[in-house]
């Protein structure tokens, strides 16, 4: 095999992963993805905010029905803070 031979591969190999890209992020884009597969009024669960504590921590508020949870995510478990939050009024 010559220079021009792995040349080819090489942009061939360049062209595939840039198509599997460029797929993918349609398929995000149009809500493929793992929230686009269930329909909005099914949902129970969502992640309200997400706050970084530092390099290998961070804060997530969740909200399942009418109640949220705190949650502390790390390397080494997880942690329930606060459970059973009741969310602010939407006008307050």
């Amino acid at each position: 095999m010559d220079y021009a031979d792995y040349l080819k591969f090489l942009f061939a190999f360049i062209f595939v992963l840039s198509l599997m890209g460029g797929l993918a992020f349609l398929l995000k884009r149009f809500g493929f993805g793992q929230e686009g597969m269930i329909s909005p009024k099914n949902k129970r669960i969502k992640i309200i905010e997400v706050k970084p504590i530092d390099a290998k921590h961070k804060a997530v508020l969740i909200q399942r029905d009418e109640t949220q949870h705190l949650v502390l995510l790390g390397t080494n478990g997880d942690t329930i803070i606060e459970s059973n939050i009741t969310p602010p009024k939407e006008g307050a």
